[in-house]
């Protein structure tokens, strides 16, 4: 397993990138205006907590460490481990597998096989694992539509700082000074807006979903592999089903690593 880190780090470069090309043409200071953030940032925030009950709004940070950092299950060795498995069943029985429930950290998984033990029908175990993926869907999907909302929010709120600004300027047109002020205040709103919207809250929507979709498919896997497992299948036949769940580069790069590891314990004779 691994942990995907790219979204933050994306996000921490874009933003590097994006002030080193503010200060290739001018000056950073230029870009700050406290005024903007806070009608950008806090106003959009104000409209999403009334667009979304507060108890889907406070799980949003655990629903970003869940998803965004936590460890990627390798579907290569969810292989693995169902052959073994169907191997220890094969030999010592199903009541064999409650030895490596403890062992194993996928909850559905964990879930399927304390329901293989506990000599659960097949029809009970796919509805349990399904009404379990719909639940986990369900959850993850909140936290996708408040981002898409925000996306949606702060670009508006943006346009709000630059009516804002510009009614500024055209109530002090006798006061030089102020012109300045509210023309910047008009222009960075826009500019917090569009950033946010298309740099922070729409690319960390998009990622959540394809975090749940991937999360779906290894689910929908494990539920073959349970099912596969209580009827007594093969484990060869286990693997050749379960391994089409692999995109074919990875399946042929496993491949190619499982031969050059017969090759060296090949022993060789003079």
């Amino acid at each position: 397993m691994k942990r995907d880190f790219i979204p933050s780090s994306a996000i921490f470069i874009g933003f590097i990138m994006i002030i080193w090309a503010i200060n290739l043409s001018g000056d950073v200071k230029n870009f700050v205006s406290i005024d903007g953030l806070i009608i950008t940032i806090f106003g959009s925030l104000a409209a999403l907590t009334i667009s979304f009950p507060f108890k889907v709004l406070k799980n949003i940070p655990n629903t970003l460490k869940m998803i965004l950092l936590s460890p990627e299950e390798d579907r290569y060795e969810l292989t693995l481990r169902f052959v073994e498995l169907a191997k220890k069943t094969r030999k010592d029985g199903l009541l064999s597998l409650e030895d490596e429930i403890g062992k194993i950290s996928n909850d559905f998984l964990k879930t399927g096989l304390q329901l293989i033990v506990d000599g659960a029908d097949p029809d009970v175990i796919e509805r349990v694992i399904r009404l379990k993926m719909d639940t986990m869907e369900r959850r993850h999907s909140e936290g996708q539509q408040v981002f898409s909302k925000w996306g949606e929010i702060a670009p508006a709120f943006g346009m709000i700082g630059t009516l804002i600004g510009l009614i500024t300027m055209l109530a002090r047109l006798e006061d030089p000074s102020a012109i300045g002020v509210g023309m910047a205040t008009a222009l960075l709103t826009t500019f917090y807006g569009a950033l946010l919207a298309n740099l922070v809250f729409l690319p960390i929507a998009s990622n959540l979903r394809e975090h749940t979709d991937n999360e779906i498919f290894t689910a929908s896997m494990i539920l073959d592999g349970l099912l596969e497992i209580q009827s007594g299948t093969n484990p060869r036949m286990i693997e050749e089903k379960l391994i089409n769940y692999i995109p074919p580069k990875q399946q042929k790069a496993e491949q190619d690593k499982k031969k050059q590891g017969e090759m060296r314990e090949v022993p060789v004779h003079d």
